[in-house]
């Protein structure tokens, strides 16, 4: 009987190791569906910001988003994402140092209000940080196995993915919004991919290093973007408010 027993835990051991699992992050969100919809009020809105300006940021992403390592904040159209599991200081430093700003300030949920419907909840958020543009951005990863592509929140089992090659790919958008005037100043964009074989996916941790790894790879590559539209902005605007 007691070997009976000892069999059948060694059975449950196998299946259990053999049927590990990890369930791909959630999706990225439609910067521009955060703004006004109304067509003529879009076309009506001014920049009214400041230079040097005071910039806050927000990370983005679909509603009830989680990854293996990080949740997010809020319901509605859009949720928030505080925790840093791809960004570094350093990262926020370089934005620090670009012409014409004073300071770089990543919203907090103690700013944040529950119920996120529109941009609107984060200018009124940069607002109490006297901030004067907001840069919003939002990462899309997908799922490649062979031909195979998992949608976000996909259950994969790690076991059935023998002899193929896993793809994963980040594209992070950025964009710039007048706090006061909900004014889209400029978008950015940037992609990255990651190949590897089937043998990294043997746990959910190594699968979850690629998702980071590509991620990080993304937002490295967005920053000289964002550097770029962050440049046109001071020439068009900037400068002509220098005037």
């Amino acid at each position: 009987m007691k070997a009976y027993r000892n069999l059948l835990l060694i059975v449950a051991i196998v299946v259990l190791g053999g049927c590990a699992s990890y369930t791909t992050p959630g999706g990225g969100v439609h910067l521009s569906k955060l703004a006004d919809a109304d067509i003529n009020e879009l076309m009506s809105k001014e920049p009214a910001a400041p230079f040097p300006a005071n910039i806050s940021v927000a990370r983005v992403q679909a509603p009830g988003y989680q990854s293996y390592r990080v949740n997010s904040f809020g319901t509605g159209r859009y949720s928030v994402v505080t925790t840093r599991d791809v960004e570094t200081e350093s990262d926020f430093i370089k934005l620090s140092m670009l012409p014409e700003v004073s300071k770089v300030a990543p919203l907090n949920r103690i700013l944040l209000p529950t119920n996120l419907d529109s941009v609107r909840s984060l200018r009124e958020a940069s607002a109490r940080l006297k901030a004067d543009i907001l840069l919003v951005y939002t990462f899309d990863t997908s799922f490649h196995a062979g031909e195979q592509k998992f949608a976000p929140l996909n259950v994969i089992s790690l076991g059935f993915l023998k002899n193929k090659d896993i793809t994963v790919t980040t594209t992070v958008s950025a964009a710039f919004f007048d706090v006061r005037t909900e004014y889209l100043f400029g978008i950015s964009e940037a992609t990255a991919r990651e190949r590897k074989s089937a043998s990294v996916w043997s746990t959910s941790d190594a699968v979850d290093d690629l998702r980071v790894a590509t991620e990080k790879a993304a937002f490295q590559d967005l920053l000289p973007e964002i550097e770029k539209t962050w440049a046109g902005i001071l020439a068009q605007y900037a400068d002509a408010g220098a005037q």
